[in-house]
């Protein structure tokens, strides 16, 4: 009696074993952005290469649609935790917010891989991101030499709490201070917010204050960038008459850089971003060491060098071919 249970164990559990199949929530911080887009189709783009080695891998994507609305994130969460899905690729809103409910989920033995923004847990099995500070000093480096190392600066930030965005804010301000003493700070203490929106309403109160003044501005993500750079054309500060350094690609930002409305563009790589997210995740699974720290980099892109090969792929990542 023993030795037929111990066979159907064996013949109940075999198949499943063999199957390999995976359910992974990637949830990133908002669904609107193109950023986000770049990280759902890096995510799809591990699932189909992970197929082809015979692992199943069905990806969950789902998240706020704003990228202010912790909790909205906290109960996406919460929600995949009940569902007991494999494992959680997750970007967090706020480094503090959603250290409950990942723990949560890491003890109810569900792995989590953090992407894109810092989570104050040593929970997550690993953090795959870029070195979001030596993307301010690249900007602020950018900014410095644009401007001769004279003149007055905006650092437009984005929200509190998110870990990535700080660390731009950061490092670009510490560089100034470091590198370029002659670069005097007009403003640092505005947000924009989550939303382009919102951004712009803010740089509309920046620009009515410092308009006169200002000869170099900094925006540390998609959103501020785009917010900023329509409000510097109604202010008639844009094509170069006031210096624009942004961060990550969009349609807009591309084609301000093509334009000359924007000077510089500090990108990251989202879709290896997903990509190693999801890669990260079922190693952890499959009982595979993983890296703690994985740096996904970061580049800056100018008028004159986005047309280079390295460049293109980080301005135009395959969008279409994932996300249909």
């Amino acid at each position: 009696m023993n030795r037929l249970t111990a066979l159907l164990g064996v013949l109940v559990f075999a198949p499943f074993v063999s199957a390999q199949t995976y359910e992974v929530a990637v949830i990133p911080k908002g669904t609107t952005h193109e950023f986000w887009k770049s990280i759902h189709a890096g995510a799809l783009a591990a699932a189909g290469e992970l197929k082809a080695e015979g692992i199943t891998v069905n990806v969950i994507w789902k998240g706020p649609l704003r990228e202010d609305d912790r909790e909205q994130q906290v109960q996406v969460v919460e929600n995949f935790t009940g569902r007991r899905v494999s494992g959680l690729v997750l970007a967090p809103l706020d480094a503090r917010a959603l250290v409950a409910p990942t723990e949560e989920a890491v003890r109810a033995g569900i792995p989590v891989v953090i992407i894109d923004s810092g989570l104050k847990s040593t929970a997550p099995v690993s953090t795959v991101s870029t070195d979001n500070y030596k993307g301010g000093v690249l900007g602020a480096r950018r900014l410095g030499e644009l401007l001769g190392g004279k003149g007055k600066v905006i650092l437009l930030r984005v929200l509190a709490g998110s870990t990535s965005t700080e660390q731009r804010e950061a490092g670009f301000l510490d560089t100034l201070a470091k590198e370029f003493p002659g670069l005097q700070i007009l403003s640092s203490d505005q947000h924009a917010g989550a939303t382009r929106d919102t951004a712009y309403r803010t740089s509309q109160n920046l620009l009515n204050r410092f308009g006169r003044d200002v000869t170099g501005i900094f925006a540390p993500n998609e959103s501020s960038a785009t917010g900023m750079l329509l409000a510097m054309k109604d202010a008639g500060l844009a094509g170069g008459k006031v210096k624009l350094v942004g961060f990550d690609t969009g349609a807009q930002t591309v084609a301000a850089l093509k334009s000359g409305d924007l000077q510089g563009l500090v990108v990251q790589n989202p879709f290896r971003m997903g990509y190693l997210g999801v890669k990260t995740l079922v190693a952890s699974l499959r009982g595979q060491k993983v890296e703690l720290v994985i740096d996904t980099g970061c580049a800056l892109v100018t008028r004159e060098n986005m047309a280079e090969p390295a460049m293109v792929d980080l301005l135009y990542p395959p969008l279409e071919k994932y996300l249909k």
